[in-house]
C-alpha cells in the first residue's frame, strides 16, 4: 500500500460466519438495507452504461433487483450472470427473476468472488455493489484481478463501495470503532475503491463521490486497457 494511504480496517468474521449471516438476513434485507443503499446502487448502475446485446457479470447480486434492471437493458440478445456467497440470497433473487419475467438472460451463481467461475475475457461489463468492501483487506486486490481476468478488452467495470478518504471524518472513525467492536454485526468498512482499482491494472474514469449517513460512498468507473 503507497505510503499515503492509511491502513484500512480488517475484516476478521470468516466466509462461514458471513455466509450464514446473509443466509439469516435475505428475507430481510431490502427492508434493512435495501431501500437506504438503492439509490446509490442506480448511480453505479448509470454510469455503467450497459447496452442492448452486452454479456454482464454482477458480483454480489443480493436480493437481485439490480439484476433485474441489467437484464431488462441487455434486452433479449444479452445475458446477465451473477455471483453471489449466500444461498438465501441466491433464493430470493432467483424469484425476483423469475416474477419479473427474465429467467432466460439471467444465469445466477453460489459461489466466492476471489475464485469466479468463468473464462478469461467472457464479460462486456462488470458491476458490483456494496460487495468489495465485504472482503478482508488481502482478499481485494485478488477479486478485482479476478474481474480484470474475465473482462473483455476493451470492458468496463463499476464498483459502489464506502470510500476511505485521506482524512476520516468523524461518522467514518465511529464506523470503523463499530466494524473493529462488533465485526459480526458490522461487516463493512470504507476502503479505498477508485486506487484499489487502478492498483489491479484498472484506468479509473470517472469517480461519483456521495453520502450515506455521512459516510463517503463511492461510484467508480474503470476500463480494462
Amino acid at each position: 500500500m503507497p505510503h499515503n494511504r492509511t491502513q484500512i480496517s480488517r475484516v476478521t468474521r470468516s466466509k462461514a460466519v458471513a455466509k450464514a449471516s446473509y443466509d439469516r438476513m435475505s428475507k430481510w434485507y431490502d427492508v434493512i438495507a435495501g431501500t437506504s443503499e438503492w439509490k446509490f446502487v442506480k448511480t453505479g448502475l448509470n454510469l455503467l452504461k450497459v447496452t442492448d446485446g452486452e454479456t454482464v457479470l454482477e458480483i454480489g447480486y443480493g436480493t437481485g433487483k439490480s439484476v433485474v434492471v441489467l437484464a431488462r437493458t441487455v434486452g433479449e440478445t444479452g445475458r446477465v450472470y451473477g455471483v453471489d456467497l449466500s444461498e438465501g440470497m441466491y433464493k430470493i433473487a432467483s424469484d425476483r427473476v423469475r416474477q419479473a419475467g427474465v429467467l432466460e438472460r439471467v444465469d445466477l451463481k453460489c459461489g466466492d468472488a476471489t475464485k469466479l467461475p468463468f473464462e478469461t475475457n467472457s464479460f462486456d461489463a462488470i458491476f458490483s455493489s456494496f460487495t468489495l468492501e465485504l472482503f478482508d483487506t488481502p482478499e481485494i486486490p485478488t477479486v478485482l484481478r479476478e474481474c480484470h481476468r474475465v473482462l473483455r478488452s476493451p470492458g468496463r467495470i463499476v464498483i459502489v463501495s464506502m470510500s476511505k478518504k485521506a482524512k476520516d471524518s468523524l461518522a467514518v472513525k465511529l464506523y470503523e470503532w463499530a466494524h473493529n467492536t462488533v465485526p459480526n454485526y458490522v461487516d463493512c468498512r470504507p476502503i479505498y475503491v477508485a486506487e484499489a482499482m487502478a492498483d489491479s491494472g484498472f484506468k479509473v474514469v470517472e469517480r461519483i463521490e456521495m453520502k450515506m449517513w455521512g459516510l463517503p460512498v463511492d461510484a467508480v468507473l474503470g476500463k480494462k486497457a
